[in-house]
């Protein structure tokens, strides 16, 4: 019983951080001036913010609370500020 539950913890957990670093490396290179064109906080503030939802996802669980403000910190970088600064750079609304 406990092995699938730590596994599936394992799987929540790596899944929870291949988002977050895919949020940071997608924060790191998009232009800075593609953040301002297309009405969102700078690429610095984003930037950091996506750096430190990384981090607290490398040394927090999950469902913690500070893992879960992580979490919906990349989410929000990814449904909202990805797809708005791509179509700004003219990269269409493609994922």
């Amino acid at each position: 019983m406990f092995g699938a539950s730590n596994a599936l913890i394992w799987l929540v957990d790596t899944a929870v951080l291949v988002l977050q670093v895919w949020a940071a490396v997608d924060c790191v290179i998009r232009p800075a001036e593609a953040f301002i064109a297309a009405g969102k906080l700078t690429k610095p503030a984003w930037l950091a913010i996506t750096v430190v939802a990384l981090v607290l996802g490398l040394v927090t669980l999950p469902f913690s609370i500070f893992g879960i403000v992580a979490t919906v910190a990349s989410i929000v970088y990814l449904v909202d500020v990805r797809p708005a600064v791509k179509e700004v750079q003219g990269g269409g609304s493609r994922w």
